[in-house]
């Protein structure tokens, strides 16, 4: 699962982000960081123009 999947699910705090990104860094997968986190374009425009408050806040108006 991706972090967008495990964060919607309520099985990960936000926070963890963070790790996905160090491993996305370390990781050789051909895929873009918004691919890796499991983000639509939507949401990485709002998380980079914005910040993570922001991104945190979009995807808890998704929650279950």
């Amino acid at each position: 699962m991706k972090f967008k999947e495990k964060y919607l699910a309520g099985q990960i705090p936000f926070e963890e982000i963070d790790i996905y990104i160090q491993e996305w860094g370390e990781n050789e997968e051909p895929c873009t960081l918004r691919e890796y986190l499991g983000l639509n374009e939507e949401e990485e425009d709002v998380w980079v123009s914005d910040s993570d408050e922001a991104l945190m806040e979009l995807l808890d108006k998704q929650k279950k």
